[in-house]
């Protein structure tokens, strides 16, 4: 019997092996985690690193060299460009790999192939919306223009060039906790990128809900609630700017009225208003709508971007300065990955995206570039109205047209594979089904999807020509290839010019078209051709003195094109506008106090008339602390202020009890109006 105890070891110790190097569900494989030669151990950073660095790469045709500034950012000095954009890719994967390829296999659609069944709903949305179809058509309108396939090809080539010198004793902890190796990178993943960008910026998807305010509530509610136009605003484009002529006439179709008739009758927006982001850890992007950039859900947290351009008139220097703010979600690691880009032919500094070649912001030696969302609506949805039972055919323009069935199988960690049909009509895809388990509020069941991001594009094209800019003509060539997320460009060059453009491929629609649900089956509804691009808002040194953008209405009333009926709220657009205006002999330290300022526009407008509406002689005695506080409060959002806090919660509160008939129910989702 002495046996028992050293087998029942063996075959304890053998289990223990076994168990920690097995990934089981969502627990990684502890016992290879916590190895001291292959685990996170090895992960260490050394202390210090060689301020300048020799590349010595497989496939490099010349010399290479990197220095690193005090805060690690890489400026790459090579003798060509296919081993500048070599190198790019090299570092970035360097420091990055990780956070390039999460972002590239969630905007594919691919995350459950890693993390498993809870991002399976995730991935299905993602396929659903049209994604590898729009990404394969950017590949290729890239991969045709010469220029841009050298330098994605060379990109990915330094890509793949790090992930083969690492061992798996090497490989990012993130893959170590997933266990999971690396996939090699091809041009597809930068295509998936810069497609995930158009989902983070232009998605506004608001059709739905507001079709159900109008159906509730009646047009002249709708229209006093949801103005096409704020009583206030302060566009990108100054009032009075001379639109270029000739112009020819928007399309005329259903915006002479709205009424109920026009939405198509049936589920406008039957869903769940919660969404699964939450339950995806580690998400690079926010979905759906313009939250993302510009405040555009007043509920929800906002942020947005800026950007502006002082002409030489009103600077120290007598020069232009440039300053620019993208502030997107913040996230661990950024979203930007700053660098500079030194080679025969350009010289470029500024920052960005981890997972794709040159730089989206920045400055040379002759012109300085910087971008803000536009958040114009680039996508609207259509009832459509099957001829038959099977959905074979859909009805447009008083024809049977044909569907067209899509199989997207998508690959699940430790499951069977799992199998989508997706229909597709010349609109875009039915993103969701009846029946189908709901992903959000604003995605209307049974209606296809119109979307600026299925259109073939070369945004590559804009910034490789941006970064070697010399000039405003320069500038103006740029950005003709630019299709989608549109930005404000906002630009300044050592010619002492300053100028911006409201850019992107823009739908040519009638005023309104796309605020409410469309129908599928008339063919005045369709998207009616492309605002022509030297048409697109801009404005070169306007008499002010400077421009611009904080994802406000890109111009006033009189631009003649529909680019949307909402965009951010005035209050940031305003304020840069006031100190802007006001600036005389400005510096930098000019321009950093304008990005720092905190001055709270909402409150000037609405705290004395909140306050007038408080009984005093009602209030307890915490309460009467906090209404001296508020009452004494600066406008300032200081973080040590006590104020801001009290406003928030106050209007938040107040808010919530004003619109609770817009509180969105399952069967009919709505939401609340603008400010």
């Amino acid at each position: 019997m002495k046996w028992i105890a050293p087998v029942f070891s063996l075959l304890l110790t053998a289990g223990l092996v076994v168990a920690l190097n097995t990934k089981i569900g969502q627990v990684p494989p502890f016992g290879k985690f916590l190895n001291p030669f292959g685990g996170f151990w090895a992960n260490a950073e050394v202390a210090a690193e060689n301020p300048e660095e020799k590349l010595s790469l497989p496939d490099l045709r010349g010399e290479v060299t990197v220095l690193f500034d005090d805060n690690h950012v890489p400026h790459i000095f090579a003798q060509n460009n296919h081993d500048l954009y070599y190198a790019q890719g090299y570092l970035t994967a360097r420091d990055r790999l990780w956070q390039m390829e999460l972002q590239t296999l969630d905007a594919a659609g691919r995350t459950s192939e890693i993390i498993g069944e809870r991002t399976l709903e995730r991935d299905r949305y993602t396929r659903r919306r049209g994604m590898v179809p729009a990404a394969k058509a950017a590949l290729q309108a890239m991969m045709a223009d010469p220029t841009t396939r050298e330098v994605l090809e060379a990109y990915s080539a330094g890509v793949n060039a790090y992930i083969s010198s690492l061992s798996p004793a090497e490989y990012p902890i993130e893959y170590k906790l997933l266990d999971y190796a690396p996939e090699p990178w091809e041009p597809l993943k930068s295509a998936f990128l810069l497609k995930q960008m158009a989902t983070t910026l232009a998605t506004g998807e608001d059709d739905a809900r507001m079709s159900n305010i109008l159906e509730k509530f009646g047009p002249e509610t709708t229209r006093n609630l949801f103005p096409d136009y704020p009583f206030r605003e302060s566009p990108i484009i100054p009032v009075g700017t001379k639109w270029t002529s000739p112009l020819p006439a928007s399309p005329k179709g259903e915006e002479k009225r709205i009424s109920s008739q026009q939405i198509p009758k049936g589920q406008l927006g039957k869903s769940n208003e919660t969404t699964a982001t939450a339950a995806f850890v580690g998400s690079p992007f926010p979905l759906g709508g313009r939250v993302g950039d510009g405040g555009f859900f007043e509920n929800a947290r906002e942020i947005g971007s800026n950007n502006w351009a002082l002409h030489g008139s009103k600077t120290a220097t007598g020069y232009p300065m440039l300053a620019n703010d993208p502030h997107l979600d913040l996230t661990l690691p950024s979203i930007w990955y700053q660098i500079q880009l030194h080679g025969p032919d350009v010289n470029v500094c500024g920052a960005s995206l981890p997972g794709a070649p040159g730089v989206i912001s920045g400055f040379n030696e002759r012109i300085a570039w910087g971008v803000t969302n536009v958040g114009s609506d680039v996508m609207d949805w259509y009832k459509i109205k099957f001829a038959d039972a099977a959905k074979s055919q859909y009805v447009h323009g008083g024809k049977n047209l044909p569907v067209k069935r899509v199989v997207e199988t998508i690959k699940v960690r430790g499951q069977p594979d799992f199998v989508d049909t997706v229909l597709y009509t010349h609109h875009g895809p039915i993103v969701y089904d009846e029946g189908m388990k709901p992903y959000n509020g604003r995605t209307p069941v049974g209606c296809a999807m119109r979307w600026i991001a299925q259109e073939p594009s070369n945004e590559l094209a804009t910034f490789y020509r941006l970064n070697r800019a010399k000039n405003y003509a320069d500038y103006t060539e740029a950005l003709k290839f630019y299709a989608s997320p549109a930005q404000n460009f906002v630009f300044a060059s050592a010619d002492n010019d300053v100028a911006i453009w409201p850019n992107g491929k823009f739908p040519l629609k009638w005023k309104e078209q796309g605020k409410f649900l469309l129908d599928g089956s008339n063919p005045a509804h369709d998207w009616q051709g492309w605002i022509p691009q030297p048409q697109n808002p801009h404005v070169l040194n306007p008499p002010r003195g400077f421009v611009s953008s904080a994802n406000q209405f890109s111009a006033d009333t009189t631009y003649p094109y529909y680019l949307g009926w909402e965009f951010a709220y005035y209050a940031r657009g305003e304020r840069i506008n006031q100190r802007l205006t006001a600036m005389q002999r400005a510096t930098p330290d000019s321009l950093r106090m304008l990005q720092n300022d905190n001055y709270n526009i909402a409150a000037r407008d609405v705290l004395a008339q909140l306050l007038s509406h408080v009984s005093q002689n009602q209030l307890s005695g915490e309460q009467m602390e906090a209404y001296q506080v508020i009452a004494k409060w600066d406008k300032q959002n200081n973080p040590e202020a006590v104020g801001p806090t009290i406003f928030t919660l106050w209007w938040q509160y107040f808010s919530e009890k004003l619109w609770d008939e817009f509180a969105s129910s399952p069967d009919k989702p709505m939401r609340f109006p603008t400010r």
